[in-house]
Order: C-alpha cells, then sequence, then structure tokens
C-alpha cells in the first residue's frame, strides 16, 4: 500500500486532490484545536481548581498527545479519510462497533457546535452591550445561530483550506491578544502571577479537582483528530503527518498554558468562574484601553467557526451513514439543486437545538464532547495496538508500544464516574447513543422485511463521499 489515496473502494473512482503541505496542515490543525475550548471554559476550569488553571489544561495536552501518537501511526499507515472509523473496522470487523464508534463522532461534532453557540450569544450580548448574560435570550441566541450555521451548511459551504488559514488567523489573534496582555502586566507589575500556584478545589481533594477540571479541559485538545480526514489531500501524509501534527499540538499546548496563566493573574478565579466570556473580562483588567468589543466580535468569530466545522462534519458523516444503507437511507437524500444532504443538515440541526434548549449551559456542553471522545481515543489507542499485526508495504510511524497502553487505559479513567464526571454528561451521550441504536434497527427491520441487500458499512467512504449525486 502506498500514499496514493485511492479509497480502496470496488469500483475506480478519482482520488481526493493532494494541495495541502506541511505549513496548510498546520494551520488546519492549530484552526481546529483553538476555538471555543479555551475561550469559553477558562472560568469553568478555574471553578474546578482554583488559580492552577493551567494544570487541567496541562493534563489534557498530555492525554491528547499520547494518544495523538496512535493516530500518527493509524494514520501513515492507513493515509485515507474516516479516521476513528476506519480503524475501529480494520481493527475489529464488527459492523455495530464500527457504527457505533463513527456515530459517537458524529454525535460530539453535535455537541460541540452547541457549545459553540452558547458561547456566541454570551460574546453576542457582550459585544452589543445587551442585558442577556442570563435567562431565555441566551437560548435564543443560541438557536438563531445555529439556524445561521444550518443555513450555510445548507448553501453548500464545504471544506476549505484558505478560508481556514483566515479563520485560524482570526481566533489565533484574539489568544495572542491574551498573552501579549499578561506580559505587558507582568513587565509593569500589574498582574498577581502567584495566583497560578494557589488551589482552591473545594471539598475535593487537590489530585481529585484536578482530575475532574481536566476532563472538562480535555474539551479545549480536541479537534486534531479531524485532520486525519485530511489525509487523502496531504502531499506525502506518511512522511509530513507526525512532525505536523505533533508540532500543531505543543503550539496549541504552549499558548493555552500561556492565556490559562495570564488570565488568572489579571482576574482572580473567583471572577473567572461568574463570567461566560472569560477571556472578555481579562482583556477588560488587563487592557482598559482595548476596545473590548472588537475581543468580543473576534471571540464570536472563534467560535461560530467551531460551530460551523463541527456541523459540517457532522452532517457530512450521517449522510455518509445514510448512503450506506446502515442508518435509513432518507438521511442521505441530497436536494436536487443545492447539491447538499439537506435531510442530515436538518436532521443534525434538530439534535443541536435540542440540546441548546434541554441541556443548555456549556460545560455540560462541553464535558459530553469530551466524554464521547474519550471513548473514541480508548477504541483507538487499542485498535493502534490491534493492527501491529496487519503489516503495509510502506514505511510509515511506528507508536512507541506503551504510548497506546497508557493513552487507552487513561482515556478510558477519564470518562469514568471515577473522574467526578456530572452524570448529566452520562445521560446526554446516553440519549444521544441510544438515537443511533434507534436508526439502526429501524434500518436492520426495513432491510430485513422488504428483503433490502444490507450493505456493510465502509468506512473509507463515510467522509470522502461528495454529496453530490443525485439519490435513485
Amino acid at each position: 500500500m502506498t500514499d496514493s489515496g485511492k479509497s480502496g473502494t470496488a469500483t475506480e473512482e478519482p482520488t481526493l486532490k493532494r494541495v495541502m503541505g506541511p505549513g496548510l496542515l498546520l494551520l488546519f490543525i492549530v484552526g481546529d484545536i483553538l476555538g471555543t475550548g479555551i475561550y469559553a471554559l477558562t472560568g469553568r476550569v478555574a471553578g474546578q481548581v482554583g488559580g492552577v488553571v493551567w494544570l487541567p489544561f496541562l493534563v489534557a495536552f498530555v492525554v491528547a498527545l499520547i494518544t495523538a501518537f496512535s493516530y500518527l501511526e493509524l494514520v501513515t499507515k492507513y493515509p485515507q479519510a474516516a479516521g476513528a472509523a476506519l480503524y475501529t473496522h480494520k481493527a475489529f470487523g464488527i459492523q455495530f462497533v464500527t457504527f457505533m464508534v463513527a456515530f459517537a463522532v458524529m454525535c460530539s461534532g453535535i455537541t460541540s457546535a452547541s457549545t459553540a453557540s452558547r458561547a456566541f450569544a454570551s460574546n453576542f450580548s457582550s459585544a452589543f452591550e445587551l442585558d442577556l448574560k442570563t435567562g431565555v435570550w441566551i437560548t435564543v441566541i443560541g438557536l438563531l445561530f445555529m439556524g445561521v450555521v444550518a443555513a450555510v451548511n445548507f448553501r453548500g459551504v464545504g471544506e476549505s483550506v484558505k478560508l481556514n488559514v483566515l479563520l485560524t488567523c482570526v481566533e489565533l489573534s484574539g489568544l495572542l491578544i491574551i498573552i501579549c496582555i499578561g506580559a505587558w502586566a507582568l513587565g509593569i507589575g500589574d498582574g498577581d502571577f502567584s495566583r497560578a500556584t494557589e488551589f482552591d478545589t473545594g471539598d475535593r481533594t487537590a489530585l481529585g479537582g484536578v482530575i475532574a477540571a481536566s476532563t472538562l479541559a480535555f474539551y479545549a485538545m480536541v479537534g486534531f483528530e479531524d485532520s486525519v480526514n485530511m489525509a487523502e489531500e496531504c502531499k506525502q501524509p506518511s512522511k509530513i503527518f507526525p512532525k505536523v501534527l505533533l508540532a500543531g499540538l505543543i503550539t496549541t499546548g504552549i499558548i493555552y498554558m500561556l492565556v490559562s496563566i495570564t488570565s488568572v493573574a489579571l482576574v482572580p478565579h473567583a471572577e473567572l468562574i461568574e463570567t461566560d466570556t472569560p477571556l472578555l473580562s481579562v482583556v477588560e483588567r488587563g487592557a482598559p484601553a482595548f476596545p473590548t468589543d472588537l475581543f468580543a466580535y473576534i471571540s464570536m468569530f472563534a467560535v461560530a467557526n467551531s460551530a460551523l466545522i463541527n456541523m459540517l462534519m457532522a452532517s457530512r458523516l450521517l449522510y455518509g451513514m445514510a448512503r450506506q444503507g446502515v442508518i435509513p437511507r432518507v438521511l442521505g437524500k441530497v436536494h436536487p439543486t443545492r447539491r447538499t444532504p439537506y435531510v442530515s443538515i436538518g436532521f443534525t440541526t434538530l439534535l443541536a437545538f435540542g440540546l441548546i434548549i434541554f441541556v443548555g449551559e456549556v460545560p455540560a456542553l462541553g464535558g459530553t464532547t469530551s466524554l464521547l471522545l474519550l471513548c473514541v481515543f480508548t477504541v483507538v489507542n487499542v485498535a493502534c495496538l490491534v493492527l501491529r499485526k496487519d503489516p503495509v508495504k510502506h514505511k510509515h510511524f511506528r507508536a512507541p508500544t506503551v504510548l497506546p497502553v497508557v493513552g487507552a487505559l487513561a482515556c478510558a479513567f477519564l470518562a469514568t464516574p471515577l473522574t467526578d464526571r456530572p452524570v448529566a454528561e452520562y445521560k446526554v451521550a446516553g440519549v444521544l447513543l441510544a438515537i443511533g441504536l434507534v436508526l439502526w434497527a429501524i434500518t436492520h427491520f426495513i432491510n430485513k422485511r422488504t428483503g433490502a441487500m444490507y450493505v456493510h458499512i465502509d468506512p473509507e467512504t463515510l467522509l470522502d463521499e461528495d454529496p453530490v449525486e443525485t439519490q435513485k
């Protein structure tokens, strides 16, 4: 097997164009990781541990980095799109397990976008100086925002590397502003950087507080796994992926450390807890002369980008599963003029609406995203070990054996109730996965009653197939 980029399907189809070199891939990875997590959850993490808000982000970074080594081995070994679903399918060959992993990834995209919608609403109220910090109006704005995302998705906005570069620069600029403000405060002595060593974990032990906060902070590190879906559009993926992915993770990890330390040095953690726009509070405190409404716009842009990327991924993945015949085929219908999967867009948007209305709070939505992806990462780490028995002809990255083992154990542990994870997150994740089970059961029943040929999941086509063909 080589880096040919072929999907491996039975029929000969065009391959994706390889346009991404190391620079563009790095910007894609950094842009995918940066966003809602650090912009919205810094205060919530501080509420778990106090001034050492940087420590949970560091723990989350280490766990993500360890898991990234497993992804590196697998993406350089199998340089195709589909990511976790592909690796699960190759490792275990169980259709139902492959489906549940793919559906969990899809659900994580919806919960992540819902988190972004709530953060967008909070920044919107700050940008326009509206007294909407609490109450039903935040929900209304979140719903309207998600409706706009659905409309953009319906119009056919696809993945654009050039657009991602622009969005990444905007997201990064906001965080660099925070870091520069921190450096200025350190230089003139305005900030109290000793707060960054103060623990305040309430009734928990210091270790218990850090672990609980790390499960939430992990949300800020997710996103790197999306880059594996760009493997077929990268030049020499087996060669460039290891260095670029690690560089992207380390870059974002350093940025998160600096931002979190700056935040608590300028604003006491007790005040950070009280706001849904923690970084905006940091700007107001550290640089009163800075146009705070401009930073609010940057924050809105950053979380909007996160929402759009995740809803595009979720609707496309659902469309792919419908095309494979593992969930009702109606979800795979394509609009005759827009050539977009309008039914799957509508379905995923309705799920997001439900989360915004009935779950609402950013920590619960962000925590559910982390929970779903920690379960997926556990499976990926195990798959990395299982697939050691499947050699390929080309050279590829090989992770030290201890890392997938540690990664599987760490991700599994962070997903358990032992971390004091809120019960609400398990309920939300359970409801979403139950919806997947219902869709699977309905399809199985219909296929059995109609005698339709059962179509097995081909993970390699779940994400790399464009919804442009008219449905038969």
